[in-house]
């Protein structure tokens, strides 16, 4: 299997960068960053007071969010690692959400930072990848998701 940096985030490899979640050039997104951890995909984010819903809450858009562009990066790393490329080789896959579909367990507080960990479960027609994501803070599972994404048609 074709090997990356340990430093390196999954988002890195994504063209244009300017998603509100996950892009890098944009200043005003969230800028996740997804890692490889074993066979899951491992984000950890730190909310501020500007993410909150109700007071010291994480609003529950901003963690749909989180899950939507963690899942996608999870997705298109996965398709990558699938046919041992590196993540920064052609063809570029994207893939766009088809369903969202969230349980909010418990508050999600901005004190401290959620880890979300997300997986691809299933992989049909080598274009519909089901994915599960867990948002985790102090070890306590607060959200659980599963998202279908859909890889576009690419060049």
């Amino acid at each position: 299997m074709a090997s990356q940096p340990t430093d390196a985030f999954l988002q890195q490899y994504m063209p244009d960068k300017m998603c509100f979640g996950c892009g890098h050039n944009n200043a005003y997104g969230l800028q996740i960053k997804s890692y490889w951890q074993d066979d899951n995909c491992i984000c950890i984010w730190q909310p501020e007071p500007k993410h909150q819903g109700w007071p010291d809450v994480t609003c529950g858009g901003i963690i749909a969010t989180l899950i939507d562009c963690h899942c996608i990066s999870s997705a298109m790393a996965t398709a990558t690692r699938n046919e041992n490329r590196l993540p920064d080789s052609k063809p570029y896959y994207r893939f766009a959400t088809g369903t969202l579909n969230i349980k909010y367990l418990n508050p999600t507080p901005i004190t401290t930072p959620i880890t979300l960990k997300a997986k691809v479960t299933n992989i049909k027609e080598a274009r519909i990848y089901t994915l599960h994501c867990d948002v985790f803070t102090k070890n306590e599972r607060t959200v659980a998701a599963e998202v279908i994404a859909f890889l576009l048609p690419h060049d």
